[in-house]
């Protein structure tokens, strides 16, 4: 059964950075299709960005040119660094395999 563990959310001020980093197990990583989702408390979850076994990468208008997704195939690892955060990109983040879900990280970018 696929275990998705994601870390590295907190407290930042605008212009500020982080990195999100997703541990996975118990599934073929190195084949997954495997994104970053983002979650504000009464809104829809949104997809925030993508990236396909070959490492090709998709992202949602709002944070490109900010967030970058990429993946460690070795370690079986999803990271999003996102810069130059904006208080719109406070959420809880989730990492998401094909069919399974993490528990989420909360993101929180204020002054």
């Amino acid at each position: 059964q696929a275990q998705l563990v994601e870390s590295g959310g907190g407290l930042v001020q605008p212009g500020g950075s982080l990195r999100l980093s997703c541990a996975v197990s118990g599934m073929i990583f190195r084949t997954a299709f495997m994104s970053w989702y983002r979650q504000v408390a009464g809104k829809q979850r949104e997809l925030v960005a993508s990236i396909t076994s070959a490492g090709a990468a998709n992202y949602r208008d709002s944070v490109k040119g900010r967030f970058t997704i990429s993946r460690d195939d070795v370690n079986s690892m999803l990271y999003l660094q996102m810069n130059n955060l904006q208080p719109e990109d406070s959420a809880v983040y989730y990492c998401k395999a094909p069919i399974t879900w993490g528990r989420g990280t909360q993101v929180t970018v204020s002054s």
